[in-house]
């Protein structure tokens, strides 16, 4: 009997693409797309792309493009990720916190997309190293957060002759834009050929950030990344988009195109190959290549200056202070004739001991989160609009008034609406203010401390308390200072269990 034939293979279809079949798995719902397909898809493989920073927006464009199967993925950051930016940059975890952000980057892409190239850059990007870098990919994701890096970037992309997607993202609010895109696409020395003052620039740090903008902004950076690198579809040159969270809605503007006088991108352009390592950016806008904090002002004599445990102890000395003359004062009004008076006029010494106003200029806010006892609040953006009560309750506290704790905010006052956060003049201090006599002859009497501030101002970090206290100052009021380092340095140094903000 011979053996029964084996029957012949099946005529197999010879791809007409270059995508292996675990790529075609992976990347199927791209292929079934007819705006997309293989073509687009075989370009993505090919392309590189450069995100430069590695926080809320360059977490999900770079996650984004990972998945999407961009060929190679540059993450560069030279921060290490701290718990403040876990509501935000989702690449990152609370296990991964003091870890190097493009270290922890990487991991998380690589984890997400295991069959692209992923380089992590942990020395940041400098004017020394731009160039290096932006050659060595094919378009480049700007999510960094300072006006320093952003002309660095826009440079160096000019410069090299890649297209940049850029955004931004503080509070509520978004943007976006594509830079050096075809051959009218203007660059961000076009839009903005002089620096925007420290002043008038926001930072997540400072003005805070909703988690979820920069995660919709990072999205349509990788949208328009993959876009350039697929050539499919409209790339958002010469418009930009405005995203508003609160009310959900996106608004495009149109850009003007290239300018002939930019310095960097016009047809005698002063940014060169040759110059841009010599650039110095931090000069050239005032602001540092990093989302750090403020620099330390230096408004008022180091000297005058308050540290948080001498704020500290005058606190427990005003508290004590005002707690005597509540006992003072109940018994006074328990007594009759000349008992009467002595506890009248005790009451008014105590009230005369701790009279020191507490002026807390921190945004509402963060005032929400944590505030220390008896300071009256006054938001900084407030103060001139709330200059005549502010000077008030100065005047009240030099004047050798009783309580001063409360907190003044937005249209009224925290407390009674309509009043001053102070006791009236003489509360607590007996009849007709013997308690002021009282301490001006205790501090008569031989040598003792001096007296107490009138006026402490307290802040976040000790800048804008300056400020205030040196504008107090300027109008009259004597013996103002601040704490120095603010609320921070008061977790630091005080409490630690007060949240740093």
């Amino acid at each position: 009997m011979g053996s029964a034939m084996a029957a012949p293979a099946p005529p197999r279809a010879p791809p007409r693409h270059g995508l292996s079949r675990a790529q075609v798995e992976r990347y199927s719902r791209h292929l079934l797309l007819p705006a997309f397909g293989v073509a687009a898809q075989e370009r993505l493989l090919r392309g590189g792309v450069l995100v430069v920073g590695c926080g809320g927006l360059g977490s999900p464009a770079a996650m984004y493009l990972a998945a999407a199967g961009v060929g190679r993925l540059g993450l560069v950051d030279h921060d290490s990720v701290d718990v403040t930016n876990l509501h935000r940059q989702v690449m990152h975890s609370t296990a991964r916190v003091g870890m190097h952000k493009a270290l922890s980057g990487a991991a998380t892409c690589t984890a997400i997309n295991p069959t692209i190239k992923v380089e992590a850059h942990t020395c940041g990007f400098t004017p020394a190293n731009a160039l290096e870098l932006v050659d060595r990919y094919d378009v480049v994701v700007d999510a960094s957060d300072n006006p320093a890096t952003r002309y660095l970037v826009s440079d160096a992309c000019v410069v090299s002759g890649k297209p940049l997607v850029s955004a931004a993202a503080v509070g509520t609010d978004g943007q976006l834009t594509v830079y050096n895109y075809g051959a009218d696409g203007p660059c961000y020395r076009c839009l903005f050929p002089e620096s925007p003052a420290p002043e008038n620039c926001s930072r997540c740090g400072e003005a805070g950030v909703l988690g979820v903008v920069p995660g919709v902004m990072g999205c349509l950076q990788a949208l328009e990344a993959i876009k350039v690198l697929a050539g499919v579809g409209d790339v958002a040159s010469k418009k930009l988009t405005i995203f508003d969270a609160l009310s959900g809605r996106f608004t495009a503007v149109k850009l003007r195109g290239r300018s002939p006088s930019c310095a960097a991108c016009g047809p005698a352009p002063a940014v060169s190959r040759a110059s841009l390592p010599l650039h110095d950016y931090v000069a050239f806008t005032g602001q540092p290549h990093d989302d750090g904090p403020p620099e330390d002002l230096q408004l008022l004599e180091p000297s005058a200056r308050l540290a948080p445990v001498q704020v500290a102890e005058l606190l427990r000395e005003q508290q004590a202070a005002q707690a005597a003359a509540g006992a003072a004062g109940a018994a006074a009004a328990g007594a009759s004739g000349a008992a009467a008076g002595a506890a009248g006029a005790s009451a008014g010494a105590a009230a005369g001991a701790g009279r020191t106003l507490f002026l807390d200029v921190r945004p509402t806010p963060q005032y929400d989160v944590v505030a220390l006892p008896g300071v009256v609040h006054v938001p900084f953006e407030r103060l001139e609009q709330r200059l005549d009560e502010v000077l008030a309750l100065c005047d009240h506290v030099s004047g050798g008034g009783g309580d001063a704790s409360g907190g003044v905010d937005g249209g009224g006052v925290n407390g009674d609406e309509g009043s001053t956060a102070a006791a009236a003049p003489g509360q607590g201090a007996g009849d007709g203010g013997e308690g002021t006599g009282g301490a001006k002859e205790q501090r008569r009497g031989g040598p003792h401390p001096p007296p107490p501030p009138r006026v402490v101002v307290l802040c976040r970090r000790g800048n804008n308390s300056q400020r205030v206290a040196a504008r107090l100052a300027a109008l009259g009021v004597a013996d103002v200072t601040d704490m120095r380092g603010g609320y921070q340095a008061w977790a630091r140094e005080v409490d630690p269990g007060v949240p740093l903000l």
